[in-house]
């Protein structure tokens, strides 16, 4: 018997308003696997992770037909903090991290959601692992901190809430390429630890395709085309037109 995605998307259409950003977008990710949403700027790859987020809301925009499913569950226009607890985490674009608070701080808000202390406390371990620099700044304010490293609390911060299912929004941006790799290191090995299913919006090639296995390609709020990444990356028209990547 076959495993029922983490996360399927059925014909969603969102509008803002009465603007239509996406439609008919169908896609899941598979338990495990971390799948990729590539296409330009305004292609409607942040909506859906909004759709699925809860943050829809927050921007005016709301589902209109189809619906989002985690686990088998209808969890269509959920608010943002019960998906959380039901194991869905963002990390929204441009590295939003408490800027006053020091790096524990920002990691133990992640973890606002969880009662269990052992839990925690091992997430914690996991994060100061995976980017061992953090472990030398965790008194330090995080509005302190060089980009790369704020965008390795607002990682760790998502994984401090156990999610099943992580959601990434461009976190290659404005990193230097060295950055890139070690993030992507990163969520490789916290997918090989924990069963860690990702769905990452990304337009650098490097982080797409270290990362994930299966991707969708987006143009004006539809999807085009869909395949393994390794595929897509490599077909010409797609890196010149869809990702503004020479051959």
């Amino acid at each position: 018997m076959t495993e029922e995605p983490v996360l399927e998307l059925r014909s969603v259409r969102v509008v803002y308003g009465g603007v239509l950003a996406v439609d008919d977008i169908s896609l899941a990710v598979e338990p495990g696997h971390a799948v990729c949403l590539l296409g330009p700027n305004g292609a409607g790859k942040t909506t859906i992770l909004r759709a699925v987020s809860g943050l829809l809301g927050f921007h005016g925009g709301r589902v209109v037909a189809g619906n989002v499913r985690y686990r088998g569950r209808d969890v269509t226009g959920a608010a943002a903090d019960r998906l959380v607890r039901l194991g869905i985490c963002q990390v929204l674009e441009r590295r939003h991290v408490f800027a006053d608070l020091t790096v524990a701080d920002n990691l133990r808000a992640g973890a606002f959601a969880r009662r269990d202390r052992r839990a925690v406390a091992g997430s914690q371990d996991m994060v100061l692992d995976l980017f061992p620099v953090l472990r030398e700044r965790l008194r330090q304010q995080a509005g302190l901190l060089s980009g790369g490293e704020q965008q390795m609390v607002a990682i760790g911060r998502a994984l401090m809430g156990g999610p099943e299912l992580l959601l990434l929004d461009e976190p290659s941006l404005g990193l230097a390429p060295l950055v890139v790799a070690d993030i992507a290191e990163a969520l490789r090995e916290v997918r090989t630890r924990t069963g860690l299913s990702v769905l990452l919006v990304e337009q650098s090639s490097a982080m797409a395709g270290a990362v994930t296995e299966r991707s969708y390609l987006l143009e004006s709020g539809r999807i085009r085309a869909g395949g393994q990444t390794a595929d897509l990356l490599a077909d010409d028209q797609v890196r010149s037109v869809y990702l503004g990547a020479s051959a």
